[in-house]
């Protein structure tokens, strides 16, 4: 299959981190259901520290819920979500120092009315940090903003604000960064810039990353290993290599080759 790449069609080479014997992540059990309805079943998922995972699937298929349990904004229905040998499900909580360790990117960021350098340091102030101006300004300058942090954040662009969005996240220095479809309804410029901050978070300072993406091409470009869901279930999951050149599954290689999978 030729990839038609909408940030360039070059895939960096990307050597993921060692991992740990201990994952970083360990789900086991999982079911999460709404109104009598599941969502989302897994059996068993592992994450590694260091790597960047990505989630791909037909859309309603429990990726961004998937999102949600690791970050902790809400318990499994049945099983656990241990992080860092911590268990996190229905009777147990996260501690609020592991809570910290992990942030999300949304695809439409909420950003305040406010200069771009006030919304970076939004994050910091919540964690009772009231100066931070160099990490804000080194922050800006990863993101490519440095130029604009007088600038008001409701005036930018749709890049600009998906770049002032992680620019927020960076300050914090995340030790997982969770990404739902940072470069939806982007230009293939702004694609290639953000594209490149994640592989530079992730290559530079270790950053675990877990990207939910629609384009396929995307996941191969940036992702050590990929994760295909389907009617809430993960059907397969490989090194990147391997998923688009010799899935396992037939319905992997359906998705992988186009085909239009429900």
């Amino acid at each position: 299959m030729k990839e038609k790449a909408e940030g360039g069609n070059q895939k960096a080479e990307i050597t993921p981190h060692a991992s740990p014997v201990q994952p970083l992540y360990q789900l086991e059990g999982i079911k999460q259901v709404y109104n009598g309805r599941s969502v989302l079943e897994i059996d068993e998922l592992t994450i590694h520290s260091g790597e960047i995972l990505a989630l791909v699937g037909p859309s309603g298929v429990g990726k961004s819920t998937l999102l949600r349990l690791l970050n902790f904004l809400e318990p499994p229905t049945e099983g656990t979500v241990t992080f860092r040998g911590h268990p996190f499900d229905g009777k147990q909580e996260m501690p609020l120092t592991n809570r910290r360790r992990v942030t999300t990117v949304f695809q439409r960021p909420f950003l305040l009315n406010r200069s771009v350098e006030a919304n970076v340091k939004y994050g910091l102030k919540l964690r009772g940090q009231r100066d931070g101006k160099l990490q804000v300004e080194q922050a800006l300058k990863q993101v490519g903003l440095l130029d604009l942090a007088e600038q008001k954040a409701k005036t930018l662009s749709g890049g600009e604000a998906q770049r002032v969005a992680l620019a927020r996240a960076i300050v914090i220095q995340p030790e997982v960064l969770l990404l739902d479809e940072p470069t939806a309804n982007l230009d293939p410029a702004n694609v290639a810039l953000i594209e490149e901050i994640i592989r530079s978070l992730n290559q530079q300072q270790a950053t675990t990353m877990v990207l939910v993406t629609h384009n396929i091409f995307q996941a191969k470009r940036l992702a050590h290993r990929v994760a295909f869901l389907l009617e809430g279930k993960i059907v397969e999951t490989a090194v990147t290599e391997q998923f688009f050149t010799s899935p396992q599954d037939p319905r992997t290689a359906a998705f992988v080759g186009g085909e239009m999978v429900y």
